[in-house]
């Protein structure tokens, strides 16, 4: 029935107005697309949670022909690109975090974006007025540019863990996605909501308002969209690997969209250009490293090392909560300790964390349970500290209360919330997370022209203003640094759980959050993801969804925590993060999570489910 019900589907959105990227379409009657969403699946033979049912179904059909985790997070991964285009593709850059079930070992990979070599400190200054470019929803300058482009690291990624672990080549890997960039997907109030959202800017842009705004408006909820200048771009990949992205004709018509942006006349903001070459593009590697580690409950917790913080914030805030016991206090009063050793891990993220090509950081010390013993000195159980509190003293710590504060870092917070997120597990035990990104929710607004992706914009993680003691400064060459949290919990050496998250800063909250949800406040995986966030960043007031507010505001308040409503920069969404999840049981039983509501929510998938044949 399940199929039926989503080829009844596919030809009612058929019926409807159709969109294609040359604003052509016909229905596609016999053509069923995968739009069931189901948050919660459970199962066992391979699982896979991710925001979007195309993409999930893209993944399980790798593991039903036999491919692994890593095959078919890739598949799930380019067809992201497809239907999730404002949020990831080949055009940006993330991180993989790969468990493997022979070895017992978990790695990574860095596939962030980087700065053009000949990138000054100063790219982000308005020459014309010598501040900062705009970052706000009425004039959003510097997103909007070819200066915030980054060389993409996606498509280095890819190739890069299909050769590290998988069995099928980049070329089988993106079939499912050339299909489904062919044949089109359903819109869905998601799609166009946030194709809305970014009107002002996809009208900025030539290529971008004939893909994403044919006939001047977003694609109507129920159409089929279809990108097949995004299939022929796969197809080029696939056919010549990767070296035809970073090289060549592809590497050059990039250069030119960044350096010289196609801008229309439908836009007054400054559209400052790019420093990329194809030097750079031809440079780029993405860089194989070790995941941080912590110990938490008995669990072993590993995330993404620096260029991401989100390892190391995780793990120092895991740290921290260590020394207390969360289960047996009152719920507020666990949320108040959660609050505050996040605060603390966030001071230490902004004083001490940025690419460690560049920067000399203390990731050793940051995930040291001994650091965060000291740092969980500073939390008072009946009052929050007065924020922002102050990072710790990496140079002379011993557990021992009390300890000396460093300088307050001076940080400000440009990393948008759109990102996407995916868990992948195969039958014989290996374990994908992988969270990608083109930064905020349509990247800087350039589509390659003709090649049907948009290029991202995430130097704007760099701090705006250069300054020569900030971990974070703008540098040729160097990556900027990221919140995206994939993580991988073991147990006795076999994974336990494996999760992630879009959301920009709030990533490592949604990671940390539903952790402690899981773990220390006794709920299963699919209600720790389920339940209202709150987003502590040591900022003056804490970032929370309605739902948190409604349930637990007063009581937060009156330990001195201010609640504001959530709210993303650029659109009206009051929500944090879009987690997925897969939860490991007994006898290999899988239970795959994603999310019921946020982003419109998620697609869990199991091969074999075990409330069906």
């Amino acid at each position: 029935m399940t199929h039926v019900r989503r080829q009844l589907a596919a030809v009612t959105a058929a019926l409807a107005l159709s969109v294609t990227s040359g604003a052509v379409a016909s229905p596609a009657f016999a053509d069923p697309r995968e739009t069931e969403k189901n948050p919660t699946a459970t199962g066992y033979g391979g699982a896979v949670s991710t925001v979007d049912p195309e993409a999930s179904a893209a993944a399980i059909e790798v593991l039903r022909k036999g491919g692994n985790a890593a095959d078919a997070a890739v598949a799930a991964a380019a067809t992201l690109g497809v239907t999730e285009p404002y949020s990831a593709g080949i055009g940006g850059g993330g991180y993989f975090v790969f468990y493997d079930a022979k070895t017992k070992q978990v790695s990574t990979i860095d596939g962030r974006e980087t700065a053009p070599a000949t990138m000054p400190n100063d790219a982000f200054i308005d020459p014309a007025t010598g501040k900062p470019y705009l970052f706000t929803t009425k004039r959003p300058e510097l997103p909007t540019s070819g200066v915030s482009v980054g060389v993409p690291g996606t498509p280095a990624t890819w190739e890069r863990a299909l050769e590290r672990w998988g069995t099928l080549n980049l070329g089988e890997a993106l079939k499912p996605a050339i299909k489904v960039a062919n044949r089109g997907f359903v819109v869905d109030d998601t799609f166009r909501n946030q194709t809305l959202d970014n009107k002002f800017r996809f009208n900025t842009f030539t290529s971008t308002q004939d893909l994403f705004l044919p006939g001047g408006d977003a694609p109507a909820v129920g159409s089929i969209f279809k990108n097949p200048q995004l299939a022929e771009t796969y197809r080029l990949l696939a056919k010549e690997g990767t070296s035809a992205f970073y090289t060549g004709p592809l590497a050059e018509e990039i250069v030119s969209a960044v350096k010289k942006p196609p801008t229309s006349g439908d836009t007054d903001l400054p559209v400052p250009p790019g420093f990329m070459t194809t030097d750079d593009l031809a440079a780029y590697k993405a860089v194989d490293q070790d995941p941080t580690h912590v110990k938490y409950r008995g669990y072993d917790v590993y995330g993404m090392a620096p260029s991401s913080s989100g390892g190391t914030t995780v793990g120092e805030s895991l740290n921290i909560l260590e020394n207390f016991e969360l289960k047996d206090m009152q719920r507020v009063d666990a949320l108040h300790h959660y609050f505050e050793a996040s605060s603390l891990a966030f001071a230490d993220r902004g004083a001490y964390v940025g690419d460690p090509a560049f920067v000399d950081v203390p990731t050793d010390v940051l995930t040291d349970p001994i650091f965060g013993k000291e740092r969980a000195c500073k939390i008072d159980p009946t009052a929050a500290a007065p924020k922002p509190v102050s990072p710790g003293d990496i140079t002379t710590y011993d557990g021992v209360c009390p300890a000396q504060a460093a300088p307050l870092a001076d940080e400000t917070d440009t990393e948008n919330i759109s990102t996407t997120n995916l868990t992948v597990a195969d039958k014989w035990g290996n374990v994908v997370e992988y969270t990608l990104t083109i930064e905020q929710t349509g990247g800087s607004g350039i589509v390659v022209p003709g090649r049907g992706f948009l290029l991202n914009n995430e130097l704007t993680d760099f701090s705006a203003v250069y300054n020569a003691t900030d971990p974070n400064r703008i540098q040729p060459g160097k990556r900027p640094r990221s919140s995206m949290s994939p993580t991988i919990i073991l147990q006795d050496g076999d994974p336990f759980l494996a999760l992630g998250s879009p959301g920009g800063s709030t990533i490592i909250t949604t990671v940390l959050q539903t952790i402690l949800n899981r773990v220390d406040l006794g709920m299963d995986i699919s209600e720790a993801i389920a339940a209202p966030r709150a987003a502590p960043r040591n900022g003056l007031t804490v970032s929370s969804e309605p739902a948190f507010i409604d349930a637990y505001g007063s009581a937060l308040e009156s330990l001195g925590h201010d609640l504001d409503p959530a709210g993303d920069a650029f659109t009206s969404a009051a929500e944090i993060g879009a987690a997925t999840a897969i939860e490991f049981g007994e006898d290999g039983k899988l239970t795959a999570a994603a999310e019921p509501k946020r982003r419109g929510g998620g697609s869990a998938m199991v091969l074999k489910p075990t409330d069906g044949p």
